[in-house]
C-alpha cells in the first residue's frame, strides 16, 4: 500500500493550489481527480454543449451517464437528474475543475462580507454567521493568488473595496463598444464604476500569452492559455517538483479511518476495460477539495462505527447551509449597435450596492456580461413577449441581438440550514456510491436582496439609454451551481460548523477541506478568488504541520 504525506481529493481551484503549496514545500502528494485531464481540443466550442449552456450535454464533465443526483422538489417529491439538467447544480469535473472553463472573474470579498451577522443581525430561521477570520487575515493570500496565477485589473478604481498592499500584476482588459453606454449611464446616476478583475492575461504573463478577445470564453477552454486556472499554474508547478502524483479519472470512494476513528487515507476506484479497480492509499493528511456538494457527499459517505453519520458530522452540520448565487439583473434594447464580437465581454462593474442598502441584508456587484453565442441568447435573453419560434422570433434576433445590453450580478445569499446536501442510499452512481440528495431552499431574505438589485440593474440600463427594459422576479429556491459553497463551513464552535479557521475538520487533526464548502457566507461576488486565497492559507498551514 502506497503512503503519502497528503492525499488531495479534487484537482480544482482549491485542491490544485494545496497540491502546489505542499509539493513545493517538499511533501509527497497524491492528487486525485474524478474527471479527465482535458486538452483544449477535448473541451471543444460546441454552443449547445458547454458548462455555460448545457442543452444537450456539457464539455467539462462529469459524464452524463452514471452520475445522477436526487433533487427534492417543492412538492416534497424526489427526482433523479443528470449532470446537464436543471436542479443538478453542476460544477466541472476535470483537472482544473471549474477553472478549466470558468469566466475567471477574480473578486476579493469585502471586509463586511466576513461579519455579516454582526452588521445586519440574524434573520429568524437563517444560519447567517460571521466568519472566524477577517479580511485582514486573508488579504496576503488574496494577493498571493492574484500574483501567482496572474490577474488583470485596476485596484485604484475600486474605491469601495478593502485595503490592499499591492495592485494587480497586469492592467485591465480593454473596454469594448458596450462599455460606452454603461459608463455614460453610471455617470448620469453618480455611480462609481471600474473594470472587472479577471484571472486572464491582458498581456503575456509567466510564460502564457495574452487574451486574444475570442468570443467563446466562459464555459470553454482558452485557446491561448491566457485564462489562468490551476490546470495551467499550480498543478504543473506541483508536478514539476517530482513530489506530486496526479491520477485523473479516479473516483474517491471513501476516507478511511482506523479502529479509533482516526483518518488514515482514502480508497479510490478506477474504471478499466469495463471493470472497477479499487486502490487504498495511506497518508498523513487528507484534503477534501471536491466542491461544496461532492465534498459533503464524500464526508457523509465515509461513515464507520466510530463515525456512524459520516466524518465531521457529529453535530449534523455537514451538508447544511448550501449556497450559491442568485443572479439579479435586467436587459435592455438601446439605439446604438453595441455588439463587436470582442470577448470575453465583461468590461465594467459597480460595487456601490454590495452593502449599505436600507432594508436589505448585503447586496451584489453589477456588471455587464460575457458575450453570449446566439443560441444562449435565444434561450436566456429574449423579452417575454417575443415568440420563441417562427419568423417574428427570427426577425427580433436579426434586429436586436447586436443592440441588447445585459447587466447582472451574484446576490449575497442569506444561508438556510435546511438548504442542504445529504446522501441517497437508494440511488447510486456507476461506481456503486450513494449519490448526493439536494433539498430545501435559500432563506427568504435572499429574495429581498435579489429584488433590490434587480431594480438597480433596471435603473442603470434606463440611464444608459435603454428603450425597452425587461427582467424577471425571483422565486424562492435552492441555490448552488458553479458558485456552490457553505456545506462544510468554518467556525470556532463545532456545534455550528464543520471545520476550524484553517479548514481542519473538527475532532480530526489530519482531515482538511479546501474549497467553497468552507464559506460561511458567499459574498456578493464570484467566489473563486476567495477559494484560492483560503487554499493558499490552508496549504501553508498544512505544510508547516507536516514539517
Amino acid at each position: 500500500m502506497k503512503t503519502y504525506d497528503a492525499v488531495i481529493v479534487g484537482a480544482g481551484a482549491g485542491g490544485g493550489i494545496v497540491a502546489g503549496v505542499l509539493a513545493e514545500a517538499g511533501h509527497k502528494v497524491l492528487l486525485l481527480e474524478r474527471g479527465p485531464n482535458l486538452r483544449y481540443e477535448d473541451v471543444g466550442r460546441d454552443h449547445l454543449r458547454s458548462q455555460r449552456l448545457s442543452l444537450y450535454g456539457h464539455n467539462a464533465g462529469p459524464h452524463i451517464e452514471g452520475n445522477p443526483r436526487v433533487v427534492v422538489g417543492a412538492d416534497g417529491q424526489e427526482h433523479q437528474v443528470r449532470p446537464h439538467q436543471g436542479g443538478y447544480n453542476n460544477n466541472a469535473a476535470c483537472v482544473g475543475g471549474g477553472t478549466r472553463v470558468y469566466g475567471a472573474q477574480a473578486w476579493r470579498f469585502m471586509p463586511q462580507d466576513f461579519r455579516m451577522a454582526s452588521l445586519y443581525g440574524v434573520p429568524e430561521g437563517s444560519s447567517l454567521a460571521d466568519w472566524p477570520l477577517s479580511y485582514d487575515d486573508l488579504e496576503p493570500f488574496y494577493e498571493q493568488a492574484e500574483w501567482e496565477l496572474g490577474c488583470s485589473g485596476d485596484a485604484g478604481a475600486m474605491v469601495f473595496h478593502g485595503p490592499r498592499r499591492r495592485g494587480y500584476p497586469m492592467p485591465p482588459l480593454p473596454e469594448t463598444r458596450k462599455t460606452v453606454p454603461l459608463k455614460r449611464g453610471a455617470q448620469a446616476l453618480g455611480w462609481k464604476t471600474h473594470p472587472i478583475p479577471v484571472l486572464i492575461n491582458s498581456q503575456p504573463y509567466d510564460g502564457r500569452g495574452a487574451c486574444v478577445g475570442c468570443n467563446n470564453c466562459v464555459g470553454y477552454a482558452c485557446p491561448t492559455e491566457a485564462k489562468n486556472g490551476t490546470q495551467n499554474t499550480l498543478i504543473p508547478r506541483a508536478l514539476s517538483t517530482g513530489n506530486c502524483e496526479l491520477i485523473s479519472e479516479a473516483m474517491t470512494e471513501r476516507i478511511e479511518t482506523d479502529a479509533r476513528g482516526n483518518v488514515t487515507g482514502v480508497t479510490y476506484l478506477i474504471e478499466e476495460n469495463g471493470a472497477l479497480r479499487r486502490e487504498m492509499v495511506r497518508s498523513k493528511v487528507v484534503v477534501v477539495s471536491a466542491g461544496a456538494i461532492e465534498s459533503a457527499r464524500l464526508l457523509l459517505n465515509s461513515s464507520s462505527n466510530k463515525h456512524p453519520h459520516g466524518l465531521g458530522n457529529e453535530h449534523d452540520q455537514v451538508g447544511r447551509n448550501l449556497q450559491g448565487h442568485y443572479y439579479s439583473g435586467a436587459r435592455a434594447i438601446i439605439e446604438e449597435e453595441i455588439y463587436d464580437g470582442i470577448g470575453p465581454g465583461i468590461t465594467i462593474s459597480t460595487t456601490q450596492f454590495n452593502h449599505g442598502n436600507a432594508g436589505v441584508i448585503g447586496g451584489a456587484m453589477l456588471a455587464d456580461d460575457f458575450l453570449k453565442p446566439p443560441i444562449d441568447f435565444w434561450h436566456t435573453s429574449l423579452p417575454p413577449d417575443v415568440p420563441r419560434w417562427g419568423s417574428e422570433g427570427k426577425r427580433w434576433m436579426r434586429d436586436y441581438y447586436h443592440r441588447t445590453l445585459y447587466v447582472a450580478g451574484p446576490v449575497q445569499e442569506i444561508p438556510n440550514p435546511d438548504g442542504r446536501v445529504q446522501v441517497a442510499p437508494h440511488v447510486r452512481d456507476k461506481f456503486g456510491i450513494p449519490v448526493a440528495r439536494l433539498s430545501g431552499t435559500t432563506h427568504a431574505a435572499t429574495l429581498d436582496v435579489a429584488e433590490f438589485m434587480r431594480e438597480r440593474a433596471e435603473e442603470w440600463l434606463r440611464a444608459s439609454g435603454g428603450t425597452k427594459i425587461w427582467s424577471a422576479r425571483h422565486t424562492l429556491r435552492l441555490s448552488g451551481g458553479q458558485h456552490q459553497a457553505g456545506t462544510c463551513r468554518m467556525g470556532d464552535d463545532p456545534r455550528t460548523s464543520v471545520t476550524d479557521r484553517f479548514g481542519r475538520v473538527h475532532a480530526h487533526d489530519n482531515l482538511f477541506v479546501a474549497d467553497g464548502s468552507l464559506h460561511v457566507t458567499n459574498g456578493g461576488f464570484n467566489p473563486v478568488l476567495t477559494i484560492m486565497a483560503l487554499a493558499f492559507r490552508s496549504g501553508q498551514h498544512i505544510a508547516q504541520a507536516l514539517s
